[in-house]
């Protein structure tokens, strides 16, 4: 880290995809496991539950970090204004993605910086529509027998497989689609001091 710059990046994720991500930047960082209760609270919306996650997760490890700065993220995936969970197992992933055949997908992804030093935060939401191909029921099964995507949110990979399953994506940033939102994030911690590249 740079001077004036919190001793250390922490990532308050425990999302191997956030890890992978967050790795491109090539600044160390540590990885701490936010307990955070990932409950929409009556009448919130999509964007204003990643963005309130997103938050609540950087600030659920600052105690263990004093001088640091802390990235809390949160997606939130939303078809029929419905919000679609992790799936978990084949079944819902099936179920997901026959949902979301044909039509537009909101992710809704949110980005805090938590400056642990002077305890300002930066917090952004970055988001991204993907409109699904109009997909038969047998290509989503030899999808989920390929990839079996069990633990992302919409069910399909967008860096892997799940891109057969996409027509078209409408966003400014791609990797937010994935979970952390790179360029957004670079912005936020050059104005913490970083030099990035």
């Amino acid at each position: 880290m740079q001077q004036n710059v919190p001793a250390k990046l922490v990532l308050a994720s425990t999302s191997r995809y956030r890890r992978e991500l967050l790795a491109r930047l090539r600044i160390p960082f540590e990885v701490a496991a936010p307990n955070v209760d990932e409950t929409p609270i009556n009448n919130e919306t999509p964007h204003a539950l990643a963005l309130r996650l997103a938050d609540s997760k950087a600030r659920a490890v600052q105690a263990q970090w004093p001088d640091a700065l802390i990235v809390g993220s949160d997606q939130v995936a939303v078809v029929d204004d419905e919000i679609l969970n992790k799936p978990g197992n084949f079944d819902t992933a099936r179920k997901q993605l026959r949902q979301m055949r044909g039509k537009p997908v909101s992710f809704h992804t949110a980005l805090s910086v938590l400056n642990t030093r002077t305890g300002q935060a930066q917090t952004a939401l970055v988001p991204v529509t993907v409109h699904m191909r109009n997909y038969t029921d047998e290509q989503i099964e030899r999808y989920l027998h390929a990839e079996q995507p069990y633990d992302c949110a919409g069910s399909a990979k967008i860096e892997g497989l799940g891109i057969t399953l996409v027509a078209r994506l409408e966003g400014d940033d791609p990797t937010a689609l994935i979970g952390l939102p790179l360029i957004t994030l670079s912005n936020m911690l050059r104005n913490e001091g970083l030099e990035l590249p």
